[in-house]
């Protein structure tokens, strides 16, 4: 899998910088209406990729992070009910009690 992942960079690699050799010209960016940004093509195309690559990162890693938190909580539940948990001990009921009491006669009206 490694030699995949590194075939497909070095394509990659290979793409971006003949992208750049063969447009290798100056463009002008307007930002404001008094501010203008003179840069490479190239320049401009990888600092646009990497600014729309950024908030879908963020939202890959938030979502990491809350998908391994949540299967750790998972994980600790699991656990926590597999584990057999010690017999509540019943008190043995004794024959009669240690002080018995007379009950009294009934008394006629």
């Amino acid at each position: 899998m490694q030699i995949i992942r590194t075939v497909v960079w070095v394509l990659v690699l290979f793409a971006l910088l003949a992208f750049s050799f063969f447009n290798w010209k100056p463009v002008e960016v307007q930002l404001w209406s008094n501010l203008v940004l003179e840069t490479k093509l190239p320049a401009l195309v990888v600092i646009s990729f990497l600014l729309g690559l950024l908030p879908m990162w963020l939202i890959h890693r938030a979502n990491k992070w809350r998908m391994t938190r949540r299967v750790n909580a998972l994980e600790a539940a699991t656990t926590r009910l597999a584990t057999p948990k010690e017999p509540i001990p019943t008190p043995t009921p004794t024959g009669e009690p240690a002080n018995p009491v007379e009950p009294e006669p009934d008394k006629p009206l």
